[in-house]
């Protein structure tokens, strides 16, 4: 056999164990995608007993033993719905189904909401998925009316949505988190809506490139401005271990913020600036082996600081999608990640077993350890991105 002739059998060779990994990672996936929705219905029938009429679910008080909801305004309602959509369209459970829409109906009200920058959150999370399964011309209409209450806060002067309202603290504050707001902006624009709304978007990322972002690709949490000027005051990370550290929870919010803005544009400098963050995470020497982040990138007393399952979640979602723009060893290094993340929340260390955990599907969640907030916890909106990633791998990847 000549060299060529051996070259060619040894490429043969590495194709075919690469054939035969995939096969096992499918067959992996396969059955753990099934088991994780089977778990996740289970767990929100079991969670809608407890739920009241008029909140929404956000975490669970294991010392009390009770569910924990939040008014409708609170940014995390739309993710109680949403979940249960995901839940809903792998398992055509109709009870499942009923709760949906009974969520739905009591968040209604928020397509007119004005007082924060979450309406992404709480009207997209939810309607939008209601309107992508069932094609019901009214969900589309109140997303719409949702982008109208959301552009309000925009501030033409800073170029950005306006986040929180001015307090003691801040006076014209804008969060990473609101990356997350754009996609329904987007959608609305290219829906038949005003072409305004994606216009605010494209700025609003820009301006966000050029303020929150440090040269390592790590986000500040807050920017505040002076409304009038646009000047910058202040770059902090409030709920983060300091102003120069990197949230965790931010840095997932601005990842997948940024891919969602190439998927919608097609502008390659936010699929660049996406790939940047991404690997400022998976990079990171602070990055557990089973890629769930600390709370914050910099926290102290590692490595018995707390984890932050959400920020996992949220990036294995943003990450199974990255891989669909992404060629070459990139594609491989966001969806092996992704998938890592994926198996780590459906172990033992964070997977609820049946019955326990208030409903919730994922334990060791962090709100904001800073204000003493929702520490160690399960948090809807961590279920939600796990469904989603969950969602994703298999229709984007298994088989494929």
């Amino acid at each position: 056999m000549n060299l060529k002739q051996t070259m060619l059998t040894l490429c043969v060779l590495i194709a075919a164990v690469g054939h035969a990994q995939k096969m096992d990672r499918d067959a992996i996936m396969r059955k753990l995608i099934t088991d994780d929705y089977a778990l996740a219905k289970n767990q929100y029938l079991y969670m809608m007993k407890q739920v009241p009429k008029d909140s929404l679910p956000q975490t669970f008080d294991k010392a009390t033993n009770k569910l924990i909801s939040k008014e409708i305004n609170w940014w995390c309602t739309g993710f109680y719905p949403g979940s249960l959509l995901y839940i809903f369209e792998q398992t055509q459970d109709e009870v499942i189904k009923a709760e949906a829409l009974r969520a739905l109906k009591v968040i209604e009200p928020n397509q007119t909401y004005t007082g924060n920058h979450d309406l992404g959150f709480m009207m997209y999370c939810s309607f939008g998925n209601a309107y992508r399964l069932f094609k019901d011309e009214q969900y589309k209409q109140i997303i719409f009316r949702s982008a109208e209450s959301l552009a309000t806060r925009y501030r033409p002067n800073m170029k950005s949505i306006q986040s929180w309202n001015k307090n003691q603290y801040f006076n014209c504050p804008v969060i990473i988190d609101n990356m997350m707001n754009l996609e329904m902006m987007n959608w609305v624009s290219q829906h038949g809506g005003d072409p305004k709304y994606q216009a605010i978007a494209v700025t609003h990322t820009n301006t966000t490139i050029k303020n929150h972002y440090r040269s390592d690709y790590s986000s500040y949490h807050v920017v505040d401005y002076d409304q009038e000027t646009g000047k910058v005051l202040k770059k902090v990370t409030h709920q983060g271990a300091a102003n120069t550290s990197a949230w965790s929870r931010g840095q997932a919010w601005g990842l997948y913020g940024f891919i969602v803005m190439y998927r919608d544009t097609k502008n390659i400098e936010y699929l660049n600036f996406a790939k940047n963050i991404a690997k400022f995470i998976l990079h990171h020497p602070n990055l557990p082996a089973d890629k769930v982040p600390y709370w914050d990138f910099d926290a102290g007393f590692q490595p018995l600081a707390k984890r932050d399952a959400s920020a996992a979640a949220i990036t294995a979602s943003a990450l199974m999608e990255l891989g669909q723009f992404a060629t070459g060893k990139e594609k491989n290094e966001f969806i092996d990640a992704g998938v890592t993340m994926i198996e780590s929340l459906s172990s033992e260390n964070y997977l609820s077993k049946p019955g326990e955990n208030g409903g919730f599907l994922i334990k060791h969640c962090v709100g904001a350890l800073p204000m003493n907030s929702e520490i160690d916890v399960p948090l809807i909106y961590a279920d939600y991105y796990l469904l989603e990633a969950l969602k994703r791998y298999k229709d984007w990847y298994l088989n494929k």
